[in-house]
């Protein structure tokens, strides 16, 4: 990576150029800092070149022996040169990143990007629209309010009438723009707490008089959701911060296709209902994290209409699998819940930082609503009235973009890749006596484990000990911290409850979601995963220090 060329200031300039007039250089438009700053782009776009071309995931060097690079906590006192503050970073933090884009890194659910987010991004940077508030973002608030009603109108499928109406309506709250799928479904179930314990004859309701008296005044003895044992960690984030609590997130345990029961579900909902408790959502999942499992929606709407309880899906994986005609029978019911969780940096291909939750319901939002006189003010379109977070950047125009320039066709065909190239490498563990699958895809992601040559015969069998299963895990485990340190090829690991094992199995997870993925690049995974296991089973295996 090579250095940017920084055109020196001539030296009797700097002399009686004093410190805040170089500062206020960073911020003024004018010919030495437009030269710099294009310089500045042109390293930007060689390195950025050079990082996603490498073949390499990542480089070998040990988090350990990158420490010191990072080690200083002094703000120089003087400003840095630019050249050099730059090279540094390609040195010690662009060497050392993740490729995340490449063919081979399978493991997690971020890929590649359109080519068009970077020319994007460097707009949003440099208009720095904050769209909490209209004054501050104008023509963004009412671009984002378009593309979160686009994605509405994919989930619920209302007729063109009831866009036109809403989409732009300041009283109207289709959706909401977070950072990630976490905000987003802790904003859901903060609507769906309000909503339940809001107020009456002579109460205010929770949010402004907080959760003891609301559940005193509803006479309810606690507040729980309910769903799959495949919960997201975010839901038990959202129970701790809305004063709830973990041990408010009843659990359900699934099948073995990682589909909660439907009827032990209904169970669970009237077992709490029977103990006093209020069911403010039952949760339904469309792409667990672990497998990609799709619960089976249309029965858990059905539960939370009995329960008189909100139903919300985490669709932050799965939700794009509307846009297929062959898939989106999968998600069927989904547009009858009341809030719906979709994560853009995962199959809508956008950035880390654009989350969002739709709301059935226009107004159920405005539970949450808040103000202030000098921002968010009443009667107003802000969009921070009626968010979690306050500041925040144009990220809208990413997903505005995607949706126009992929396309429902483009979408779809991504979608399709997706879960025909999981197919592949399903079939390819199926044929091989050194794997096992250990489910079957529903979407595109797998679980899989390595299986040391002195277990194959006993677990083609099905008659592995106890012993040789956590053999089996330690060998997985090993597995996969060697490959991730290699840097050539990528899967992730997880852990997860088999019905036949008395303890949960080390799982190898593959997402197969990345567009630039082939069935070569499968194939060169598992072969890498073979050489690998080959290779340990030669050695005695150490104690495993990472788990």
């Amino acid at each position: 990576m090579s250095s940017i060329p920084v055109t020196p200031v001539p030296p009797e300039r700097t002399a009686r150029d004093p410190l805040p007039g170089s500062v206020a250089r960073l911020f003024s438009p004018s010919e030495a800092s437009g030269r710099m700053e294009r310089e500045a782009e042109e390293w930007v776009a060689s390195v950025t070149e050079d990082f996603l071309r490498a073949p390499a995931i990542t480089s070998e060097a040990e988090l350990e022996s990158l420490r010191d690079a990072f080690g200083s906590s002094d703000i120089p006192v003087h400003p840095a040169d630019l050249g050099e503050y730059l090279d540094g970073l390609a040195r010690n933090l662009v060497h050392h990143s993740v490729r995340v884009s490449s063919p081979r890194f399978i493991g997690h659910m971020t890929s590649a990007l359109p080519f068009f987010v970077r020319p994007l991004a460097k707009l949003m940077t440099a208009m720095n629209q904050n769209v909490v508030k209209v004054e501050t973002s104008r023509a963004g608030s009412l671009h984002e309010r378009q593309a979160l009603g686009m994605l509405h109108r994919l989930v619920f499928g209302f007729p063109e009438e009831f866009y036109r109406e809403r989409m732009q309506n300041d009283a109207s709250t289709l959706g909401i723009l977070a950072s990630g799928g976490t905000v987003a479904n802790i904003t859901a179930l903060w609507c769906a707490r309000n909503a339940a314990l809001g107020p009456g004859e002579g109460f205010a309701g929770v949010e402004e008089e907080g959760l003891p008296a609301a559940l005193h005044f509803h006479g309810c003895r606690r507040a729980v959701v309910i769903g799959s044992e495949l919960l997201h960690y975010s839901v038990a984030k959202a129970m701790g911060l809305l004063g709830l609590g973990e041990g408010s997130v009843v659990r359900v345990p699934v099948g073995a296709d990682h589909r909660v029961r439907p009827a032990a579900l209904e169970r669970a909902a009237r077992e709490c209902r029977s103990r006093g408790d209020l069911v403010l959502a039952v949760i339904g999942i469309a792409g667990t994290t672990e497998s990609g499992a799709v619960d089976p929606l249309r029965d858990l709407a059905g539960i939370a209409r009995d329960a008189g309880a909100r139903f919300h899906v985490d669709a932050a994986w799965g939700g794009p699998l509307l846009f297929s005609e062959r898939h989106r029978a999968q998600l069927d019911g989904i547009e009858l819940a009341d809030s719906v969780t979709i994560d853009g940096h995962k199959q809508l291909y956008l950035p880390l930082g654009i989350g969002m939750v739709l709301f059935r319901d226009a107004a159920l939002a405005g539970v949450i609503e808040k103000h202030a006189q000098y921002i968010i003010r009443r009667g107003s379109m802000d969009q921070g009235r009626r968010s979690l977070e306050g500041s925040r950047p144009g990220m809208a125009l990413f997903l505005h973009a995607a949706l126009n320039l992929i396309g429902r066709r483009g979408y779809e065909h991504l979608v399709d890749e997706g879960i025909r190239k999981a197919r592949y490498m399903s079939a390819a563990l199926r044929g091989r006596a050194d794997f096992e699958l250990l489910l079957e895809p529903q979407t595109n992601i797998l679980l899989y484990r390595y299986l040391p040559e002195p277990f194959r015969a006993a677990a083609a069998a099905g008659a592995l000990t106890d012993e040789d299963e956590r053999s089996i895990d330690a060998f997985n485990a090993r597995l996969q911290r060697v490959q991730r340190q290699a840097g050539s090829t990528f899967v992730s690991r997880t852990a997860v409850r088999r019905r036949e094992a008395a303890a949960p199995t080390v799982a190898l997870r593959a997402v197969i979601a990345n567009p630039l993925t082939s069935e070569a690049d499968i194939d060169a995974v598992l072969a890498d995963q073979a050489r690998i296991g080959a290779r340990l089973a030669e050695v005695r295996l150490e104690p495993l220090a990472e788990t």
